[in-house]
């Protein structure tokens, strides 16, 4: 597997039980012997603080802080032939994770890089080997929580608590020297599989349950991170059966977690699943907030309400989720999404931290406490399915660590240190990655519409997909107008923001084009800021995209990459261009179809 880790040396053989042994190890391989003296500071944390001596260096930091130190000196310093003479760095958040969807059964929903690194036949069945790999990868750029099952708990999952405990005990301790905890997705109605009558979190059974349960998980993992949850979303079982809200379920299972420092993670993707497409009242970005909002305030110390960072579900393009802005008493973490479920399935090439760096221009300093992000790992050789999906993860701990990490900077790093291209090739590799993005999203959906994807594998162009289904993901297009009004003369969704934001989007005339759609509904005539219409823009978007995707391609394959990457990144490259066709065709006939508008400037679009 060719990773940013391709300058230090394997870890085969190597003895070491902590981080800080881990980090003398890395350091002594990678340096002279001499050069370097780590001075522990376990009030530093996982901060760290390098300062010149006579002859060398001094690294200071708690144990897990000189690791992620030693890694920073070794990969984003000397791959640049420099040391500074003094710098300190200090995570943001204390809680950096990544959540793995994976099934007991060796599947993973939405994974696009093989079977699980963690499951097979119904049990735990991990390579020790990969797993150190999968440690030293992640504490590299400062990741240090894991969840390691899917958080659509099935069966044999729930045995991770009871008969498959040891070995997750024993998975814990391969990832403990690399400063990486595990936690445990559960399902919420455990106690009834477990032979109680009810799973109802006020019940004194059921409370005491869960304690004794936690007490056997910490006995055999200490230093478990705690649980994640997913409740009364797409059928999951939780609370709401009960007549309970989310708080008092989320509390029940705080309360067993507290004693052992434990932390509950509740997920707070919860919308009404079965809308009916003849409702126009019902608006799913609105289900977050609506849930929630007046639970502020309500929840445990220790719990932590995941919310994604759009109100749909990962969509191309998308406004930062309404609830990150307003609950001010309640400890969030933001989810983010490596694993490109509308996003290419680690086919097309779509580089994600400029999409997070937009977010968090949005999002006031210290209104999170926690990142999270579900994972694009697999047991493919590359790990990540296509090479070049692994800069998503790397900026994703780069990220994770300090949200103000200059987006180029960050992806120019993880081109340096994964291949060694002529300098040319760097600039042109760091520059296709950078714009990716914004070239897959002109071939897809439009202007801030999202879902025109094809149900189910969310894979491929279908404009109506999901356009009369249960979901509630509707653009409403016919043969006047496309988009939804979700101003307060419509839905009421942009309600839910502060002034500022109500101001900057709810104006057509001033709103970003790229959400305009998300936004309201306008016809096709409609005249955009530089003067085309409407229409125009979405036919123009779709043919620069696949354009620009063709020039992609032919760029990738003039860059020297090595066996085997360069197979399968070529290969990866000829198949998001066939989809850039089609996604171009399918989408500019639909509109034509529907508005009976040609293109001005007479390109092909089919009948």
């Amino acid at each position: 597997m060719n990773t940013w880790l391709r300058l230090l040396s394997s870890l085969d053989g190597a003895v070491f039980s902590s981080p800080e042994e881990l980090a003398r190890l890395e350091l002594s391989r990678a340096l002279p012997e001499d050069s370097f003296a780590l001075v522990p500071d376990p009030a530093l944390g996982d901060g760290w603080r390098l300062s010149r001596s006579e002859g060398g260096w001094i690294l200071r930091g708690g144990g897990t802080g000189l690791l992620y130190g030693a890694y920073s000196v070794i990969l984003r310093r000397l791959a640049d032939g420099e040391l500074p003479e003094e710098e300190a760095s200090s995570p943001r958040y204390s809680l950096r994770m990544i959540n793995c969807w994976d099934n007991m059964d060796g599947t993973v929903e939405r994974g696009y890089s093989g079977r699980s690194l963690f499951f097979e036949g119904g049990r735990c069945a991990w390579e020790p080997a990969r797993m150190r790999e999968l440690g030293r990868l992640l504490a590299s750029v400062g990741l240090n929580v894991l969840c390691i099952n899917n958080v659509n708990v099935h069966e044999p999952a729930q045995q991770l608590l009871e008969d498959s405990l040891p070995e997750l005990a024993r998975l814990a301790d391969v990832f403990r020297p690399f400063g990486v905890r595990l936690m445990v997705s559960v399902d919420f109605s455990r106690p009834l599989h477990a032979g109680l009558p009810t799973a109802d979190p006020l019940d004194p059974e059921v409370r005491a349950w869960w304690r004794g349960t936690a007490e056997k998980v910490y006995a055999a993992v200490p230093d478990l991170a705690g649980f994640l949850v997913k409740a009364d979303s797409e059928n999951r079982p939780g609370p709401y059966a009960y007549g309970r809200t989310h708080a008092e379920g989320a509390n029940m299972l705080a309360e067993a977690l507290a004693p052992f420092g434990g932390v509950l993670v509740w997920r707070a993707f919860v919308y009404n699943c079965h809308q009916d497409w003849r409702d126009t009242g019902t608006d799913r970005p609105k289900a977050a907030f609506e849930h929630y909002m007046p639970l502020d305030g309500q929840f445990a110390e220790n719990v932590i309400l995941q919310v994604k960072h759009g109100p749909f579900d990962f969509q191309v393009r998308e406004p930062l989720s309404p609830l990150l802005l307003a609950m001010r008493q309640t400890a969030m973490a933001m989810e983010l999404q490596l694993a490109q479920e509308y996003t290419g399935h680690q086919i097309d090439l779509y580089t994600m931290i400029p999409m997070w760096k937009e977010l968090f221009e949005e999002l006031p300093p210290n209104r999170i406490t926690a990142l999270a992000a579900v994972s694009n790992l697999g047991r493919d050789v590359c790990i990540t399915g296509h090479p070049l999906a692994a800069v998503n993860l790397y900026t994703f701990g780069r990220l994770a660590w300090d949200p103000a990490v200059d987006a180029a900077g960050a992806v120019r790093d993880w081109v340096r240190l994964t291949w060694a291209l002529p300098e040319a090739q760097e600039d042109v590799l760091t520059s296709l990655l950078l714009s990716s993005r914004r070239t897959y999203e002109k071939y897809t959906a439009p202007l801030g519409i999202g879902w025109m994807v094809n149900p189910h594998d969310h894979y491929g162009p279908n404009p109506s997909g999901y356009e009369y289904d249960q979901w509630g993901t509707y653009h409403k297009a016919d043969r006047n107008a496309v988009g939804i009004d979700r101003t307060h003369a419509g839905t009421g969704y942009l309600d839910q923001y502060p002034e500022a934001l109500r101001r900057k989007y709810g104006d057509p005339a001033s709103c970003a084009d790229l959400y305009l759609l998300f936004y309201h509904r306008l016809p096709y005539t409609w005249r955009m800021r530089d003067g085309r219409t409407l229409i125009q823009r979405i036919y123009d978007d779709h043919f620069e995209g696949y354009e620009e995707t063709k020039a992609l391609v032919e760029s990738l394959k003039k860059l020297d990459f090595p066996a085997p990457d360069r197979e399968l990144i070529l290969s990866r490259a000829e198949m998001q261009l066939t989809d850039a066709r089609e996604w171009c065709d399918i989408i500019n006939t639909f509109f034509h179809r529907l508005s009976g508008i040609p293109d001005e400037r007479g390109r092909t679009i089919y009948p």
